[in-house]
């Protein structure tokens, strides 16, 4: 398992266009139907990396606790499946629901989504405001399944209660570090 960085996007980018099937829906959404009315967070992430694993209970609390705030969100597993079974759609319905998510978790077959938001770890994390600018990306905090600093997202979760304070964001953001994103082998 090789330890990655995310590669910090410019800020102000644009949302890339996506269409990805649901895994415990099985709906077709996209990033216009996932938009809310102060934004969107996008969270790559998969069923089998421990800095994932470390992690994505209490995502998923925060997340949903912030969803009635009107800030939008969705994970997104972009791993080869082929070469790496534990991510299998059926394994990310069940760490869906098993992790209790209330936002869809979408699974990205040929990889393009991933190369369009520059997403190159799990997990790797994009904020975009109700207009559709990047205005964070990088790291959850600074915890891992390795340390002892304490999980409690207060990177991420500090930039969108910022966001939905109507408040600026620092700019001087970390980037996130964990396992590379599984590409297939032509990529």
């Amino acid at each position: 398992m090789a330890l990655m960085q995310s590669s910090m996007a410019p800020l102000g980018s644009s949302i890339p266009s996506f269409r990805l099937m649901d895994v415990v829906s099985k709906q077709l959404l996209s990033e216009d139907d996932l938009m809310a009315t102060h934004g969107l967070v996008v969270a790559f992430i998969c069923a089998h990396c421990p800095y994932v694993l470390h992690l994505d209970e209490h995502m998923a609390s925060a997340f949903n606790q912030r969803i009635e705030r009107g800030m939008g969100f969705v994970a997104i597993s972009s791993n080869d499946v082929v070469n790496y079974p534990q991510d299998h759609p059926d394994r990310l319905k069940g760490q869906a629901i098993n992790r209790g998510f209330q936002f869809p978790y979408l699974y990205d077959e040929d990889q393009k989504v991933a190369k369009a938001f520059g997403a190159v770890c799990t997990p790797d994390f994009f904020v975009y405001d109700g207009n559709g600018l990047l205005i964070y990306r990088g790291r959850y905090d600074g915890s891992n399944h390795k340390n002892d600093v304490p999980l409690n997202g207060e990177d991420l979760l500090s930039a969108i209660d910022t966001h939905l304070e109507n408040k600026v964001i620092d700019a001087n953001q970390l980037p996130s570090a964990g396992c590379s994103i599984k590409w297939k082998n032509n990529l």
